[in-house]
């Protein structure tokens, strides 16, 4: 066994050199933009909170994936955020107390007890955005229309959405034994029909007749009307159904071009989301990019008094995973320029300082470095010509 190296960083962390931190700033900042054009606003929840705070409402559910520990000051128990999603629901339900409706955006690190998957990391970098305050269909379109945006200023290739609604499964299960549910919800995710079988033998009879439907209801949108008529039985599913059609037929005629989904049987998130759900997909992706939908009340916890049960919708997605399936972008054109020095030096600063100004990236080689590459496309350089500091081509 080799000698442990201080230098040697845990298991999934690890650093972000210089070319993919610049490609991972550059998306950052394009995808808060497009963001801050549908008119959301950032915001910044601090890394680590009080645990009870941090795993209140539907936190509750990331308790295994929070690191935990020891508040020096005040002896309380703090935790390091694994979602942002809880902390902006506090910050709209206990700091904005607005009564219409609210966009909020964030970006930043988050960071997981174990990996998501093999190879994953656990300090993603997700950025999402949310809105609060309207409970009807329009806000979940929002949230689809924004998310496919951002992968397209991305310029992600081949997406796909995959829609889902967690009231589908829901009401088919409203009259099975809550002991069955998580056997059940295993099966479903796996498309297990002779697990289900067996586990519904003293199901009454409609119930497990949509339960063994569930499983083959998955393609495109002619799934929803071949489900409409499996679950004639449950109003609350053919609501869900409803929904889901709208959303659809809102998203073909908007964007005519994207590839849609449908899979009745994912309840990936059937825990933290109340409505319709979304996860987008695209080539080289080892899971999805994005994922959300909607999660009505999740501010609730956070404002006892008022009792605002606001509704929500939003998604995220991981920085670090986007990088690594969009093309490099192409080095930002740089200048390079001879560092001030001598009797010029005064005029060489001045028009370093204003090629700076102007946007300019302006490197200034070191003395005795004059034949280093450096991350910068340097195509020009400044030099002086007739007395005076001018760009030219290299």
């Amino acid at each position: 066994m080799s000698a442990w190296s201080p230098w040697l960083l845990p298991d999934h962390i690890a650093d972000v050199l210089p070319s993919e931190a610049r490609h991972i700033e550059d998306l950052r900042r394009d995808l808060l933009d497009t963001a801050r054009r549908y008119g959301y606003e950032l915001v910044m929840p601090p890394l680590v909170e009080h645990l009870e705070s941090l795993l209140t409402g539907t936190g509750q559910a990331l308790d295994l994936q929070t690191f935990k520990l020891v508040d020096q000051l005040s002896g309380r128990m703090m935790g390091v955020r694994a979602d942002t999603t809880p902390q902006v629901a506090r910050i709209d339900g206990h700091l904005l107390n607005r009564q219409g409706v609210a966009r909020l955006c964030y970006c930043g690190p988050v960071l997981h007890t174990r990996p998501s998957r093999p190879h994953a990391t656990r300090e993603p970098l997700q950025l999402g955005a949310e809105i609060y305050g309207h409970a009807g269909l329009e806000a979940d379109l929002e949230s689809l229309l924004l998310a496919l945006e951002c992968l397209q200023v991305a310029h992600v290739q081949g997406v796909r959405c995959d829609l889902a609604h967690v009231g589908v499964v829901r009401a088919v299960l409203a009259d099975v034994d809550d002991a069955l549910h998580a056997d059940v919800h295993a099966a479903l995710a796996t498309k297990d029909s002779s697990t289900l079988v067996q586990l519904t033998q003293a199901v009454p009879a409609p119930s497990r007749d949509a339960l063994l439907a569930l499983v083959n209801l998955y393609g495109d949108a002619q799934v929803l009307f071949e489900a409409e008529k499996a679950l004639q039985p449950f109003p609350d599913a053919l609501k869900a159904l409803s929904d889901l059609k709208w959303l659809t037929a809102q998203l073909a005629q908007q964007l005519p071009g994207v590839a849609l989904s449908i899979d009745l049987a994912d309840l990936r998130g059937y825990a933290y989301y109340s409505g319709a759900r979304f996860a987008m997909y695209a080539p080289g992706a080892a899971d999805a990019l994005v994922r959300g939908g909607r999660y009505d009340g999740v501010g609730a916890a956070f404002d006892h008094q008022h009792a605002r049960n606001r509704p929500a919708a939003g998604f995220s997605l991981d920085l670090r995973e986007l990088v690594g399936v969009v093309a490099k972008r192409p080095l930002r054109a740089a200048i390079r320029a001879p560092w001030p020095r001598g009797g010029d030096a005064k005029a060489l600063r001045a028009a370093i300082a204003g090629l700076r100004d102007s946007g300019e990236t302006v490197v200034c080689v070191l003395p005795g470095h004059e034949h280093e590459i450096d991350e910068f496309h340097c195509d020009r350089e400044l030099a002086q010509l007739h007395g005076h500091w001018v760009v030219q081509a290299l």
